[in-house]
Order: C-alpha cells, then sequence, then structure tokens
C-alpha cells in the first residue's frame, strides 16, 4: 500500500476593504492603466483594524475544515506560512491553533514568502508520509500592507492581504495514484538584495519595509518557475500536457503568461486570481486553489501542478491528483 497526502478541503478569507487602482491613485503616483498594463492588478484587499494574519488565517482554516467535512479537534498538525506574522513569536500558527479551539497538537510557521505555502506544503506532505501526522491544516497569510512603502510607486501597488487553507489527509491507496505525487524546493541566498525587508529584531529592532529591484526578480521567477515546473513534471514521467491545471503564484500576469509560453501550456489551464487579489505572498497560491476548487473548474481526479517563487530566493513546485 502507498500513503500519500491528499486533498480534503480547501478554504480562503480575504480582508473586508477593497481597494482599486482608481483609489490608489489618489495617493500615490500612479495610474489603473499603469498598473494594469505592467501587472495585471486591478484591485487588490486591504486589512484594516482588528483584521490580523492570524484572524485572516483562522477564517480560512475554518472554511477549509468546513469543506473538508473535518472537526478541528481531529487536526493534528497547523503549518503557517507568513512572512508577517502576528508577532515575533509565539508562531502564528499556535495563535490559529487556539482560535479554532485545539488543545494540543504540532504548530508552527514557516517562512519562505511567496514560497511558503509550497515549502508547508511539502513540510506537511513529508510528515504525513512518515507517520508523524494524520490531518495537517496548511495556510498561506499574510498582512503585506503593514510592510509595504506606500512612497514607493514600484512595489505598493504590487500587494494585497488574504489568506488561503488546505486540510491534507492521510490515505493509502494499492495505486497511490490521488495526493500529492511529487514536491521539488530550492532556494539561493545569494540574491537577498532584489527582494528583501530591510529591518528585523537581530538588525534594526524595526519591522522594516519590503524592498525589490522588480526587473531581476521578473528575469529570474521565469527561469526558475519554468525549470522547477518541468522537474516535479519528469519526477513523476509526466509532461506539461497531462496538467489539467497550473496554479501559481500570483505576483505578475506577465510572469504568468511567460511561464505559460516556457511550458507550451494554454493560458486557459493557468489559474489566474492575480487581478483581484494582487500580490499576497505566501497566501496566493492557497486563494487561488480555493477559487478554483470553489468555481467548479477544479474536479476530481484533475492533475493540479502548484508553483512559486519569493524572497530570498525560495522557489518551488509540488504536483497534485485532486
Amino acid at each position: 500500500m502507498i500513503r500519500r497526502s491528499v486533498l480534503l478541503g480547501t478554504g480562503s478569507a480575504l480582508p473586508a476593504r477593497v481597494v482599486t487602482n482608481a483609489e490608489l491613485a489618489q495617493t500615490v503616483d500612479t495610474s489603473d492603466e499603469w498598473i494594469v498594463e505592467r501587472t495585471g492588478i486591478r484591485t487588490r484587499y486591504i486589512a484594516g483594524e482588528g483584521e490580523t494574519t492570524t484572524t485572516l488565517a483562522t477564517d480560512a482554516a475554518k472554511r477549509a475544515l468546513e469543506a473538508a467535512g473535518i472537526a478541528a479537534q481531529d487536526i493534528d498538525l497547523i503549518i503557517l506560512a507568513t512572512a508577517t506574522p502576528d508577532q515575533t513569536f509565539p508562531a502564528s500558527a499556535t495563535l490559529v491553533q487556539a482560535a479554532l479551539g485545539i488543545d494540543d497538537c504540532v504548530a508552527f510557521d514557516v517562512a519562505a514568502v511567496c514560497s511558503g505555502f509550497l515549502y508547508a506544503m511539502t513540510v506537511a506532505d513529508s510528515m504525513i508520509r512518515s507517520g508523524a501526522a494524520q490531518r495537517a491544516l496548511v495556510i498561506g497569510a499574510e498582512t503585506f500592507s503593514r510592510i509595504l512603502d506606500w512612497d514607493d510607486r514600484a512595489t505598493c501597488v504590487l500587494f494585497g492581504d488574504g489568506a488561503g487553507a488546505v486540510v491534507l489527509g492521510a490515505e493509502e491507496s494499492a495505486d497511490g495514484a490521488r495526493g500529492i505525487l511529487a514536491a521539488k524546493l530550492h532556494a539561493d541566498g545569494r540574491h537577498n538584495q532584489l527582494l528583501y525587508v530591510d529591518g528585523g529584531p537581530s538588525t534594526t529592532q524595526t519591522v522594516g519595509k519590503l524592498r525589490m529591484k522588480g526587473q531581476e526578480v521578473f528575469r529570474h521567477a521565469v527561469v526558475n518557475l519554468a525549470a522547477v515546473l518541468k522537474e516535479v513534471m519528469a519526477m513523476t514521467d509526466m509532461t506539461p500536457a497531462d496538467i489539467d491545471w497550473l496554479v501559481p503564484h500570483q505576483a505578475n500576469a506577465r510572469i504568468l503568461d511567460a511561464t505559460a509560453r516556457k511550458l507550451k501550456l494554454s493560458p486557459d489551464k493557468v489559474v489566474v486570481t492575480v487581478d483581484r487579489h494582487a500580490n499576497t505572498s505566501a497566501a496566493s497560491v492557497p486563494l487561488a486553489l480555493d477559487a478554483a476548487t470553489r468555481d467548479g473548474r477544479v474536479k476530481p481526479g484533475d492533475l493540479l501542478v502548484l508553483e512559486a517563487m519569493g524572497g530570498g530566493f525560495t522557489w518551488g513546485a509540488c504536483v497534485l491528483r485532486v
């Protein structure tokens, strides 16, 4: 028998406030046309008073649990991917655990920025396959609006807030055809100065603000994402033609288009939410996955490929049969 981590349910949560490009243009030297042409973004959600990474993560987790038909007490592992935790410590995952009323389980955060959800999924999959966990909540949640420099129009227009979650469960079958079939992660810390936050407890004793060299990040993203997608497809003896849905990190519409072209993948097979959500970092992949699941595009038996790249650089992908 083959033990796999199977997808049991998805969920997401967004702040109440929607901010359009036109609204941004009232305070930032930009325009709707400039933003749409360069990024494909039209709106983003911005967290308000009382909305935090943890509250959004908790709401997304509740919806994923409901979709899975799983009680919170049945979860024995919570991994929260975030670069914007509520506190330096303890892990925001433990705050979600308490909010869900779970008395005891393994709970910790993963920090890999936009790739965080892929890193968290891979860790959860390893623990499930090893028998260390049976049912896991994997969450990507961010309030990136809190680390943006609103005077930097090159970055502040790109990001938004939100959370997405999945419930993974152990399943044993003779063929192992369902679940996470392969995953591959990478990191290259030499590129720190291309995408980073200029602060931290041990350096400036402040949170800091996001800094990015966009053209350099774009170039690395297209190359690295296409390469890792080919890696995970080779690990499963499949080709891009076998993919039903590519669920990518929602950083920029041009990156999505360029990656699809490199793979010779039809744009119709790419799940796109960047126009509505902007770049929500670790939350973007699970937000897109939940959107495509709830609107009926993702069906049982479909082959999905999830991918992301973020600051560090970190990047990764996984192949998932629903």
